[in-house]
């Protein structure tokens, strides 16, 4: 099954609290491991961004959010206990929902609390995440990803407006920032089928040849154009036979021609891997802003 959203955790928090004593945690989350009987895969599965277990991560916000609502209470660092409104809501029998929790008037009506149970006004509750399906660290990546996502096809539209040469520089530059040695262009005219070499050590033993193609993105790149680069690698008389080929395009490969790369070692990158190794190596692009997000250093707070 997929991992539900940190909400739909609401009622087996809650349930796991009702014998009202104080509980850690990681009890909590092991239990509702073992109840809703998740997989060893579901429990390793990271957000893509920040690379922390999903599942630990919604449980966690379910648990914030119920404190929030003052659904529960943290009598100390890393311990829960249910209050006397989150044990008022479970015996209601109902599904748990944000609108429940962030509507002051449902909850007055669901049970006898006064009008002050938050610290906000309700307008002020209803636009914080409450009403968000997402964790705020999956909102944050899902922005992050749209943001790329949006810059990677500027990216590819304003290299298409740009010349042969310029692109075969610019992937010598990409290839040289991402570690891979010094690289040079082959002459324009004459370039026997390599449109560039990279030498990954100083006295030339290692050596990548480069295919940069600049085609439209919506083409297609057939067996055929692959072969005839690996045909160029094993007959480049100016330094020899090369080993290792890179084919960089600004459009897309065939399933045949990954194939016979895969068969022949050849590296193929496509626009859309192109535009995504430009932003990761920060070539072409730079940094805007830096967000940071911090977390407690629970060694810094360790008492014993």
């Amino acid at each position: 099954m997929s991992i539900p959203k940190y909400d739909e955790f609401y009622n087996i928090i809650l349930e796991f609290l009702s014998d009202e004593k104080i509980h850690k945690i990681k009890d909590c989350r092991e239990y509702i491991i073992k109840v809703m009987n998740f997989s060893e895969e579901e429990i390793k599965e990271l957000l893509p961004v920040s690379k922390l277990p999903k599942l630990n991560n919604r449980i966690g916000w379910g648990i914030a959010y119920l404190k929030n609502a003052e659904m529960l209470s943290k009598p100390k660092r890393g311990y829960i206990k249910i209050t006397d409104a989150g044990k008022n809501l479970l015996k209601k029998n109902i599904t748990v929902t944000n609108k429940i929790l962030s509507g002051n008037y449902l909850l007055e009506n669901l049970f006898d609390v006064p009008n002050d149970l938050f610290d906000v006004p309700n307008e002020e509750y209803n636009q914080n995440s409450l009403n968000e399906e997402s964790t705020p660290e999956e909102i944050f990546e899902r922005v992050y990803q749209e943001i790329n996502f949006e810059l990677s096809d500027e990216i590819l539209s304003i290299i298409s407006s740009m010349s042969p040469k310029f692109f075969e520089r610019l992937v010598i530059i990409l290839v040289e920032k991402m570690g891979y040695g010094t690289g040079t262009v082959t002459p324009y005219v004459k370039d026997e089928g390599l449109d560039g070499i990279v030498y990954g050590d100083k006295l030339g033993f290692e050596r990548i040849g480069i295919q940069a193609k600049l085609w439209n993105r919506d083409k297609t790149i057939s067996r055929p154009e692959v072969q005839k680069f690996y045909g160029a690698l094993a007959n480049y008389s100016t330094i020899g036979k090369i080993d290792k080929g890179l084919f960089v395009t600004t459009a897309k490969f065939s399933p045949q021609a990954k194939k016979y790369a895969d068969e022949q070692h050849i590296v193929l990158i496509d626009g859309k891997r192109l535009a995504e190794l430009m932003i990761e190596f920060e070539v072409g692009v730079s940094t805007q802003k830096i967000y940071k997000i911090k977390r407690i250093n629970n060694d810094f707070f360790d008492d014993e």
